[in-house]
């Protein structure tokens, strides 16, 4: 019998990567890992942990402004940048150390180096050739920048975390969550924020018809530059001027690219082995998440399936659990909940109108647009949007979306009635809790007339 070094070498240390060592190794595998950067992967350093408190940071402008018309008196308002900043490295540099301490305690050898595949059981780290049964890449994904003059003075989405100074003037590019997220939060800190999207909608790939409203209530906040593209950045004391290709130039002091992201899979060694790119460079899986080479296996950001966090956690495991326990479960991909921390939140789990007209099913739409009760007082010119999506052969709710505060706290419970197949009917005989915007969600009654192009 052939003997290796180890049960299972997994490259990347974050969500996924983790996930399978503390897995297999409970399982008995002897388990080693491979992380050059920063434990805990894109999810805590430089994405949904660092991006949810900065979240949290510009809220407390909107309730301090909201407050006034409930009778406080609310002094002058300042926000220090550099506390912040602090308060949120000390809280990163806390769970860094809490993935490594999983690592540690389930006996997972660590190598804090980057490691490179030799062929189907053979990986170089650290300067030396270990050997496993099997590998298993969970690398994720890195921003990538679109490619202009100029290009080279703009920020990513990762740099924004360790900016020195608040921007007095941003323009954020793009239109995606990580873009909508961004541009709220900083024009709330304080910053004068303009958000440039080639597209005439936010969020593509969203339902349309909420794509519509989170376009309109963003706007009351910001400047939006729609249908428009950078074709241009110079640099000059008075900070960066940006030309687009409508003709129009801003000055700014800082330029947030956030035009998405791609599969890390550069200088892995993919070379050396029988395994497969897609077009944006992820690595081809099937169904079990194996590779073209039946030892080496891949999960996560970098295989772009589903790149959220939870879905990189579930992947990992089952992987784990089919090495190593002969748990063959698939993973199930069906009403995800999934949400935008822009201001106001957008969350979701199903299908949009447009996929579930796509795939063939019959649907009642039903939709609600509401002032949430709380500004009837503080005086906000903000509305909320409830809507559910219903396959009218079966009554089954197969999609449901929300604008509104805290949507992603609201949806993660209603995935759960989804993934347990509520129906409408289920719906309508549940009371609301009042008042609540959430109760929107079950007295919903009078469906859309027909359907909206």
């Amino acid at each position: 019998m052939e003997e290796f070094d180890y049960d299972l070498f997994v490259i990347g240390a974050g969500s996924g990567g983790v996930r399978a060592c503390r897995i297999a190794a409970s399982l008995g595998a002897r388990v080693a890992v491979a992380e050059e950067r920063y434990f805990g992967g894109t999810c805590v350093n430089v994405g949904c942990v660092p991006k949810k408190l900065f979240s949290y940071a510009a809220h407390y402008l909107d309730d301090l402004e909201d407050s006034r018309g409930f009778g406080w008196d609310v002094p002058e308002k300042s926000f220090n940048w550099s506390t912040l900043l602090k308060n949120k490295n000390k809280e990163i540099n806390r769970l860094n150390g809490i993935y490594k301490a999983i690592l540690d305690n389930n006996q997972v050898q660590v190598f804090q180096a980057r490691a490179r595949i030799k062929d189907a059981h053979t990986v170089e780290v650290a300067n030396k050739l270990v050997t496993a049964k099997y590998i298993l890449i969970a690398t994720g994904g890195w921003p990538w920048i679109p490619q202009y003059e100029g290009s080279e003075h703009v920020i990513t989405s990762n740099d924004v975390f360790f900016m020195e100074n608040l921007p007095k003037r941003l323009l954020v590019v793009g239109g995606g969550y990580i873009a909508v997220e961004f541009a709220s939060i900083f024009t709330r800190l304080g910053s004068n924020t303009v958000l440039s999207y080639r597209g005439d909608q936010l969020l593509r790939g969203f339902d349309d018809e909420i794509r519509h409203f989170t376009t309109v209530e963003i706007g009351k906040r910001m400047d939006l530059k729609l249908s428009s593209n950078i074709i241009k950045i110079s640099k000059n004391d008075n900070g960066l001027r940006v030309y687009f290709d409508s003709g129009d130039e801003i000055v700014v002091d800082c330029v947030l690219s956030a035009t998405g992201r791609k599969p890390l899979t550069a200088n892995l060694g993919l070379e050396n082995v029988n395994i497969a790119l897609a077009d944006n460079g992820a690595v081809v899986v099937n169904e079990h998440f194996q590779t073209g080479e039946p030892s080496i296996y891949a999960v996560g950001d970098v295989i772009d399936r589903v790149s959220l966090t939870p879905v990189a956690l579930a992947e990992g495991q089952i992987v784990a659990r089919a090495l190593f326990s002969s748990d063959p479960r698939a993973m199930d991909y069906q009403n995800i909940p999934t949400a935008v921390f822009s201001h106001p939140n957008l969350a979701t789990c199903g299908l949009s109108e447009q996929v579930a007209l796509n795939q063939g099913f019959n649907v009642d739409i039903f939709v609600a647009t509401v002032k949430q009760l709380k500004h009837t007082l503080s005086g906000r010119d903000e509305l909320s949007m409830i809507k559910l999506v219903v396959d009218q052969d079966t009554d089954r709710v197969i999609g449901l979306h929300m604008v509104g505060p805290d949507a992603g706290e609201l949806v993660q419970g209603f995935a759960v009635a989804m993934n347990a197949g509520a129906t409408k009917a289920d719906f309508d005989r549940t009371i609301g809790i009042h008042p609540t915007l959430a109760e929107e969600f079950v007295t919903m009654r009078t469906k859309r007339k027909q359907h909206q192009e």
